[in-house]
């Protein structure tokens, strides 16, 4: 009995299988496991021994101090940092947060509600990997301990850019599931936190359309509305014009000195609207390519139009995340100004979309490494900002080329011989 246990338990720890549980995407569920255990250990390890740096915190509690005091004209409501320039699911938020940490006055218990934060963010991530299949086992570690800067937003820092892009995550998880109406009012909640979330909104527009047809896709897209005027009609009602304004800044000017991606070029042009506006022109641009020539392919059978028929069956998990982070990075590689803390806005989705191009195991490493090395670069650089552009740029060009859009079934054709 002990010995055949034994032969069993050899047999399991070969050295076939264990390099299965390091490279096989289809048994990454143990890794995962592993370094979500390793990650709870991390944060409180970060909480715990490197000291909290005050950056917007205070702000925040002062701006939703703002409403508990009575004041609901939006543009009244500011902190240290400056005016309040989110929508109102940020209020919401960091109103509960204000009375859960006494008023804002306990940080370090804030500290372990994002380090919570983080774990559920992370168990929602591995959901969406674990469904794909398609990123090998060691990989996450580089998505989860290997990234200060990420420990660091979340943990040590306490942005809201770490909750927006959990409810985005969360909606995610519900398009995989084929739940795309709970996943739009989460995706909605998503952005009423913070717009960034509004760069996956193309992809998404389309994959509803694919899904779900012309008239589903517009009930959806009021589902996506709803919460925006629920959670907003304290302030609609006080000002108006002045919420939106602030709320959903499109021109809102960045600092010259936060920018990590625009470092290369003087202040002068980083602030020149002529600039911003070929900026958006490029963003847009890069859109319909990838969008006529690469996005559709993922959809054989589908006639692309104004009115769209419901799909018979449920998209396939490359299908919904492909275009979804695809559109993400666009965004973000033709952004005005990226600060240290939009590092979150799409650091676990490069592993995905490394792992969709064909470029070797080193290569792909290795840009997230340059990555990594960027957004830890402070002040920024010249060299810093260059390399970041350099890295979204070979990993647009190398999506453009994923064999995702490559048809895999071949035609025999058969030849006449004389």
């Amino acid at each position: 009995m002990a010995a055949s246990m034994w032969k069993n338990m050899r047999n399991f720890v070969s050295r076939k299988n264990l390099y299965r549980l390091v490279f096989d995407p289809q048994l990454a569920i143990f890794s995962m496991f592993v370094l979500l255990i390793a990650e709870l250990v991390v944060n409180i390890l970060v909480i715990k021994k490197i000291k909290y740096t005050e950056i917007d915190w205070t702000a925040y509690m002062q701006e939703v101090e703002g409403v508990v005091n009575g004041t609901y004209d939006y543009t009244q409501l500011k902190g240290d940092t400056g005016p309040l320039v989110y929508p109102a699911g940020f209020v919401y938020i960091y109103l509960a947060l204000y009375y859960i940490t006494s008023y804002g006055h306990n940080v370090r218990l804030g500290q372990y509600l994002f380090a919570g934060l983080y774990m559920l963010s992370l168990i929602v991530l591995f959901d969406i990997y674990r469904k794909t299949k398609r990123v090998p086992p060691y990989a996450f570690i580089f998505m989860c301990c290997a990234s200060y800067r990420i420990h660091s937003i979340y943990v040590l820092r306490l942005f809201n850019d770490p909750v927006a892009m959990f409810f985005m995550y969360l909606a995610v998880d519900c398009f995989l599931r084929d739940r795309w109406g709970l996943g739009c009012l989460i995706y909605s909640l998503g952005v009423s936190i913070k717009m960034n979330l509004l760069l996956f909104s193309p992809a998404l527009l389309m994959l509803l359309m694919v899904r779900l047809g012309t008239l589903k896709t517009i009930w959806h897209l009021t589902i996506c509305a709803a919460p925006q005027i629920a959670l907003a009609i304290p302030f609609l009602l006080e000002n108006p014009v002045g919420y939106i304004v602030r709320s959903f800044n499109f021109g809102r000017q960045f600092f010259y000195v936060w920018t990590v991606n625009w470092r290369l070029i003087p202040e002068d042009i980083f602030l020149n609207k002529y600039f911003q506006t070929a900026l958006l022109l490029s963003h847009v641009a890069v859109l319909v390519l990838f969008f006529v020539f690469k996005w559709r392919r993922l959809y054989p059978g589908i006639k692309f139009g104004l009115w769209m028929r419901e799909s018979g069956t449920a998209l396939s998990p490359n299908q919904i995340l492909l275009p979804l982070f695809t559109a993400n990075l666009i965004g973000m590689s033709f952004s005005r100004s990226l600060h240290y803390q939009f590092y979150v806005w799409y650091f676990h989705t490069l592993h995905y979309l490394l792992w969709s191009t064909t470029q070797p195991q080193i290569v792909k490493l290795l840009i997230l490494g340059v990555i990594e090395l960027c957004w830890n670069t402070y002040p920024s650089t010249m060299i810093s900002s260059s390399l970041l552009h350099l890295c979204h740029a070979f990993m647009l060009l190398t999506l453009w080329f994923s064999p995702d859009y490559t048809p895999t079934d071949k035609t025999v054709k058969a030849t006449k011989i004389s």
